[in-house]
């Protein structure tokens, strides 16, 4: 059966499709991800369904496409939701008849792979709106698992934590740290706007930097000021829907990243603990300058002659 993963960026919807793959009949076949919004559509297009040999300028050959390599295995679609509708339209074919063509080919291809997608978006709202199929909608959330964030799931943080700090020193971390009882309080404390991905980015900076043999809360370098007080949160006015208060959250931890960092968005990026070019995509989402705002007098003065 086809799967849908929903949650928020960081959450491990990767890691739930491996281990649906892992645990799963087809675990000796291929396991083949496929990023939906880091490729142009016509890119995009042949990563997923391969190319015939004179197809386009530069295709010498035939070459198989992620579906193809993927046989008898699974075929992971993150960030299903950015992808671009006419692909949502030949996946769609795909998943009603188990075919599909080439890039330039005439013969239909038969496959036997099982898709899961995921995508941090509100999948019903993208449909409202005329950016993604209904129909392919039903055909991907056959099952439907939702990743909550990790701010609704803190009792999971001590568990998280010693495997991140224990996969550190695998990975060639010289010495082991412990975590003092304050420093696991204040990860718990933290709202952790990019989720597990924030939480392993965090313990493993603070492995490498801490001098002690001891985490304490101070080589976390957790920035309390990212999130609003307990007494502003209950004085703002309730949101009126989930995603738009989450999406105006998300704007302001962004924001205040970039000012603190003097607008450098590669610090900005290192703080939050995200890829510079995600940072990148996400200003363009959400609509955020990426230089600081005018200073108005300045701009007055100018004009005037």
């Amino acid at each position: 059966m086809t799967v849908l993963l929903l949650g928020e960026t960081g959450t491990g919807k990767e890691v739930v499709a491996r281990a649906i793959h892992r645990w799963s009949p087809r675990r000796s076949k291929p396991f083949v991800a496929v990023n939906s919004a880091a490729l142009p559509e016509h890119l995009l297009e042949n990563e997923l369904f391969g190319h015939e040999k004179g197809s386009f300028t530069g295709a010498v050959k035939r070459e198989p496409g992620k579906i193809e390599v993927a046989e008898g295995g699974t075929v992971f679609l993150d960030e299903i939701g950015d992808m671009p509708l006419p692909l949502q339209s030949r996946l769609l074919r795909v998943l009603q008849d188990q075919t599909f063509y080439r890039v330039g080919g005439t013969q239909p291809v038969r496959t036997n792979v099982r898709f899961i997608a995921a995508t941090n978006k509100d999948i019903r709202r993208a449909i409202q709106q005329g950016t993604f199929r209904e129909d392919l909608y039903y055909r991907l959330a056959v099952i439907t698992v939702t990743l909550l964030p990790l701010r609704e799931r803190m009792d999971d943080i001590p568990a998280l934590a010693q495997h991140f700090l224990k996969r550190a020193v695998r990975m060639g971390i010289p010495r082991p740290c412990a975590l003092s009882d304050r420093a696991l309080q204040a990860l718990q404390q933290y709202q952790w706007p990019g989720n597990i991905r924030e939480l392993d980015n965090v313990l493993t900076r603070a492995l490498i930097l801490c001098p002690e043999d001891t985490l304490e809360p101070a080589h976390l370098h957790l920035s309390a000021s990212l999130f609003p007080s307990a007494t502003e949160a209950e004085t703002e006015s309730p949101p009126r829907h989930y995603h738009e208060s989450m999406d105006d959250y998300g704007r302001k931890v962004i924001e205040g990243a970039l000012r603190r960092n003097g607008w450098n968005q590669t610090r900005a990026a290192e703080e939050l603990g995200l890829q510079r070019t995600y940072l990148t995509k996400l200003l363009r989402q959400k609509d955020i300058p990426g230089r600081p705002p005018k200073d108005p007098s300045s701009s007055s003065e100018e004009d005037s002659p």
